[in-house]
Parts: C-alpha cells; structure tokens; sequence
C-alpha cells in the first residue's frame, strides 16, 4: 500500500509526482481577483493526467525541448519540466492563464517559459526549435480541427519529432486524427489514468511518416 501523505493545506493535491491546485486554493482565488481567463483556462482539465500518464509509458527520451499548446494552468508543461528535465514552452492565446501556471510550476520547483500565441501565430520556424509538441482538451470546438491540423503540419514540416494530444475523446477530435492521418504517421490509443481519479479518453501521436 503507497504512503499517505499529508498535504500543507487545503485543496492541494498530488498527481504523477506534482503538488496541483484546486480552484478554491488561497492562492488560485487571490489570482481569480486579478486575472480572468476567458478561454477554459479555469482548472486542470482531466485530459492533462491522460497525457501526463501517457507520456509517463511512452516518455520523450532525449526529447528535452518541450512545447504545450493551449495550455491553460500548465500542468502537463509543467509535469514535462518536472519528470524529464525538459526545457519547456507554455502556449496559450488567453495570456490571464500564465499567473497560474507560474503558480504551479513555482510549486513543483521548475521553471515554463509562457508564450501567448494562437495556434495560427505558431510558425514553421517557431514550432521546429521544439523536439515535442504536447496538448491536451485543445480540440473542444469545430472551428479548432483546422486550425490544429495546420499547426500540426508545420511541426513536422519543422522537424518536430512527436505530436501527442490527448482528449476526452470527442467528434472534432476524431476528425482531427483523421486529417493527420493523410500525411503523417498516426497512432490513436484509447488510454485512462488512475490519478488522481479515474479518468478515460483518447492518445492521438502524429510522428513524421517513414520514407
């Protein structure tokens, strides 16, 4: 049986070795005063512990530059830093989520470089400084499938070595793995994480097509 550990305080609590926040932490409602993310950028999205648990099974290696896109509060960057040493981008369009997750990544004792872009701000360029691109919950609206299928194009036009976004497992989601599917090299994996609750979904990993 694991050990218990007693948290400092309330409403923290331990996922895939990071200390998180809830929404109703001291400090995440000092923050919620001044910053108001606009774009779901409110919590940790359960989506966040699928690709924290897959990238625990399928880690980069010696992948150490690192990019999460829509990012949120961070915790799957942030994750990233902490359990592979990882020098790592936090992407967002909604800049009010970069106080919490510096929050998290102060907590976790790692350092996330923000960078507020839109996914169509994310150029050929930009994205081929990255080794891996992350992201998870990014694909909940339609008009977001062809934007993301772009961005994932330029990444491997780029050089990017591994896409991996993980999802509830939704329609636009589904589609989206579809479009990547015509030109790169796909894998799509139902998968679940135990922590810190149960939680089940879909792994989406694009690479650059062999040959």
């Amino acid at each position: 049986m694991p050990k218990l550990e007693q948290m400092p305080e309330p409403h923290i609590y331990q996922a895939y070795g990071l200390y998180l926040l809830r929404s109703q932490h001291r400090f995440v409602r000092r923050l919620q005063r001044a910053y108001k993310p606009c774009i779901h950028g409110y919590k940790t999205w359960e989506s966040s512990f699928l690709l924290m648990d897959y990238l625990q099974a399928h880690p980069p290696g010696g992948s150490r530059r690192i990019m999460e896109v829509g990012c949120g509060w961070g915790a799957a960057g942030v994750f990233c830093a902490k359990a592979f040493d990882a020098k790592v981008t936090a992407v967002d369009a909604d800049g009010n989520v970069f106080p919490f997750m510096e929050l998290l990544a102060t907590l976790n004792g790692v350092e996330v470089a923000p960078l507020r872009r839109r996914f169509e701000q994310l150029s050929t360029a930009r994205l081929g400084e990255e080794e891996v691109l992350v992201g998870s919950d990014i694909c909940f609206w339609q008009r977001m499938v062809k934007p993301l299928a772009n961005l994932v194009s330029r990444a491997m036009r780029g050089g990017v070595q591994r896409v991996v976004f993980a999802d509830p497992g939704r329609t636009t989601f589904y589609e989206l793995a579809e479009r990547c599917a015509r030109r790169w090299d796909v894998e799509l994996t139902e998968w679940y994480a135990a922590d810190p609750r149960r939680a089940i979904g879909e792994v989406l990993e694009v690479r650059p097509r062999a040959g």
